[in-house]
């Protein structure tokens, strides 16, 4: 047993070595090269990217759009949310419906999830061109077949036991989504919600660069202007922003937890 464990683990570790090597040779990527040039990107990094006095100027006007850009993350984040929440009862098999509108809840999740919201911003800039809808409904798709995933998958997990004695006291769709679904899933539901709320607003600072809005907008204004000292004050209020967010909703976790 221990020997074929071994050969095994010998096997995937010289397959994953050959496609380095073959993924190396065709890219040309040299990894020592790629190493030695650390210490000049840091160097110009120390350089270029540090705020100055003309960018500091530009400050209010990038807060406005940071702002703007984390308000959009928390409405598309909410409202996906309670869209996917509704229509996760109809995909957990926890609830009672038919297997056929299981599967196709899920393969509808599944459709959203898996195609990036940046692609989802490519193909509805065709229809709504580059403002702020472009970025709300590329965010939202994305978000409303994760968190329907998620929520399904939570509901089921926490709630089975709960919906089967409401159920057999005669509890009717409605009692028992709101008596035994939404208190017996809050926790995991409100914890998914912010987790998406911290990944949206990541999200957008992309999604702005392709729809021209928001705090990825003036980011890309910049760094094609090569004025770096503007494009690096607005990184580092988005790290800022993030590091932020992250701590509140941590504050949140230990409290519902």
């Amino acid at each position: 047993m221990f020997l074929k464990r071994k050969l095994t683990y010998t096997i995937v570790l010289a397959v994953v070595l050959g496609i380095y090597i073959v993924s190396s040779l065709v890219t040309e990527f040299h990894l020592t090269e790629g190493v030695a040039s650390f210490p000049k990107a840091f160097a110009w990094i120390a350089e270029n990217l540090i705020p100055d006095e003309m960018a500091m100027k530009r400050f209010p006007k990038i807060l406005d759009k940071l702002i703007e850009t984390a308000l959009l993350s928390v409405a598309v984040t909410v409202i996906a949310a309670i869209f996917a929440f509704f229509f996760s009862l109809f995909g957990s098999k926890a609830t009672g419906f038919h297997g056929i509108i299981n599967r196709i809840v899920r393969i509808v999740a599944a459709f959203f999830r898996n195609v990036p919201d940046v692609v989802w911003a490519m193909l509805l800039m065709f229809s709504f061109g580059q403002n702020i809808l472009t970025g709300f409904f590329a965010l939202f798709f994305t978000t409303f077949g994760l968190l329907t995933r998620a929520f399904i998958e939570t509901i089921d997990e926490v709630s089975a036991s709960c919906i089967e004695a409401l159920h057999a006291s005669g509890a009717n769709f409605i009692q028992t989504v709101f008596q035994g679904i939404i208190p017996s899933t809050i926790t995991g539901i409100v914890t998914w919600v912010l987790y998406m709320i911290e990944t949206n607003i990541r999200s957008s600072t992309l999604i702005g660069i392709l729809t021209a809005t928001g705090i990825g907008y003036l980011f890309d204004m910049y760094y094609k202007r090569l004025d770096f000292s503007s494009a690096s004050l607005v990184v580092v209020l988005i790290i800022i922003m993030v590091i932020v967010i992250e701590t509140i909703s941590n504050q949140i976790r230990k409290v519902i937890l």
